[in-house]
């Protein structure tokens, strides 16, 4: 005898060709906090003048102490977006593309004072920013919303 189960093609539509990808915006929102927290470590070594960046770099405008305020700015923004991009709100996802271009555009600034890290975290950049990109709309997060087990409220 068939077996009477029967399994949907694959991209024929559904919840799960809906949530496709939404994990990997998740994995954005955590990549966004882990730049959000070693960003904030890394403007307080700076602003605090700290021996474990090269306070004799040159700089094509401002200051090491400068550019470390402008990096705890960042950082906060990354904070506040990856909590809200994991919580599944759509405008701070595009809040988060926005923050980790400038978050990437900061760490170009900052390659004088640690040219290995500044580039590592511009990598991290692009990764997040591909998560947050490629997938993610307004139909996923319904999707991944009705999926979860938490819509179906307390047991």
């Amino acid at each position: 005898m068939a077996s009477a189960t029967t399994k949907p093609a694959r991209g024929a539509g559904g919840r799960h060709a809906e949530s496709r990808g939404y994990g990997l915006v998740i994995f954005a929102g955590v990549l966004l906090a882990w730049l959000g927290v070693f960003n904030l470590m890394y403007g307080v070594a700076a602003i605090a003048n700290s021996h474990a960046l090269s306070t004799n770099a040159h700089f094509v405008f401002g200051t090491l102490h400068w550019w470390g305020w402008i990096t705890l700015v960042i950082a906060i923004a990354q904070l506040f977006a990856a909590a809200a991009v994991l919580l599944g709100n759509q405008l701070a996802r595009w809040f988060g593309v926005a923050v980790i271009g400038l978050n990437a555009i900061a760490q170009m600034f900052f390659i004088p004072a640690y040219p290995w890290w500044s580039l590592a975290i511009i990598a991290v950049d692009v990764v997040a920013l591909y998560g947050l990109c490629a997938y993610g709309s307004r139909a996923d997060a319904d999707a991944m919303w009705e999926d979860s087990d938490w819509s179906a409220g307390p047991s």
